[in-house]
């Protein structure tokens, strides 16, 4: 099997998945019991947290553990409105945001926020200056994802937090679920103020994640009840993930460091071989992430790709689960833009450090014996 779908989820590493099964089976008891028991899965809870934060190069009190992605931009945008719309009741987004974040903004919407949804270039890239010239005295949130999942485009979250940074009563969040690990971030230079991950990109495991919410700041929970997480997320903690997602982190930080490169290397022979083809057309940005590579075949209907190289045991995906007026184009590539042949044949291809480059090579012969046996059924 060739898979090349890792920006919708990745293969989980065995050292994570045995460190999920030791803190599951040995540190079983509730971290608030009272007990010796419970007080060294409290222990174990807290080593994670400190770990974290040591990767992160931030404090132990701003690490969050959460359900992933979804969650972690719920309670960030959702948390920080609700807590701090005395201050304000506008937010300022883009146009290609993950759909979390997109509906949490119609969600506030609907509660009489407004929001300023920023447009992109061609390659989906905001304008920092465009987010400069959007913000307003009852401004209190703006919210940029790090790396788009569809297209790979970097955002300038530098550029963009020196401006939010200028405006004590506004809060900076970054969604970073796809750039974690193959993008570097640094929160504090970055002047991020709250920061959600999510670790099955990362090779850890579905429902974990993390949210940094720096110093000083409060959320309104999305959940009440026993006040775990600091308040901040109510609900019996999930030692086992949070030990897990430590775990990733680490592995990938690692990779990060030592193969960075070899995510490179993957992309520049992909759209090598692409570019032979004239009937294809590479969406991605040159400088994107290197672990995406976004594509168009116009006349070919992305869903029947798939299927084919499906059957030959390789796997890509079509545009992400975003909102669009139309279910078979892609609103990311909309919003860039594009002619509708493009944003209705969008094909994504997404890499991981475990990918080789056999597999590059294979991927690009059995793609072009689709396209052509496509080609010939089609008359």
């Amino acid at each position: 099997m060739i898979y090349l779908d890792n920006s919708a989820t990745t293969r989980p590493y065995p050292e994570v998945l045995k460190s999920y099964q030791k803190a599951a089976s040995q540190y079983y008891a509730n971290p608030s019991s009272i007990h010796h028991f419970g007080g060294e899965a409290e222990q174990l809870l807290s080593r994670a947290r400190n770990q974290a934060a040591a990767l992160l190069d931030v404090e132990e009190e701003e690490i969050i553990f959460t359900s992933g992605g979804t969650e972690g931009n719920n309670l960030a945008i959702k948390g920080i409105a609700l807590e701090h719309q005395n201050r304000g009741r506008h937010i300022i987004t883009s146009q290609i945001e993950h759909p979390s974040v997109l509906e949490a903004c119609k969600a506030l919407e609907s509660m009489g926020f407004e929001v300023t949804y920023i447009p992109v270039d061609h390659y989906g890239k905001v304008n920092p200056d465009d987010i400069q010239k959007a913000i307003r005295p009852d401004t209190i949130l703006i919210s940029i994802m790090h790396v788009n999942s569809e297209l790979g485009t970097i955002q300038p979250i530098d550029q963009i937090g020196m401006i939010a940074d200028q405006y004590p009563k506004l809060f900076f969040h970054v969604d970073h679920v796809q750039g974690l690990g193959k993008v570097p971030l640094h929160l504090k230079k970055a002047r991020v103020d709250l920061c959600t991950m999510s670790g099955h990109k990362i090779h850890g495991l579905k429902g974990t994640g993390i949210l940094y919410v720096r110093k000083g700041i409060k959320l309104h929970p999305l959940l009440h009840g026993g006040g775990q997480e600091r308040n901040q997320r109510s609900g019996t903690e999930n030692v086992a993930g949070a030990v897990s997602m430590v775990k990733a982190m680490r592995l990938i930080f690692e990779e990060q460091n030592q193969q960075f490169h070899h995510l490179k290397s993957l992309s520049r022979q992909l759209r090598e071989c692409l570019k032979q083809d004239e009937r294809i057309r590479i969406n991605s940005p040159q400088d994107g992430a290197p672990h995406i590579v976004n594509l168009s075949v116009p006349g070919f209907k992305p869903e029947v790709i798939i299927h084919a190289l499906g059957k030959r045991d390789i796997y890509i995906s079509t545009k992400s689960a975003c909102s669009s007026k139309h279910a078979d184009e892609s609103a990311v590539l909309s919003a860039c833009g594009l002619d509708p042949k493009y944003t209705k044949s969008a094909l994504r291809i997404s890499f991981s450090y475990l990918n080789t480059d056999q597999e590059v090579q294979t991927f690009c012969t059995t793609f072009r014996d689709v396209l052509h046996e496509l080609k010939e059924v089609m008359g």
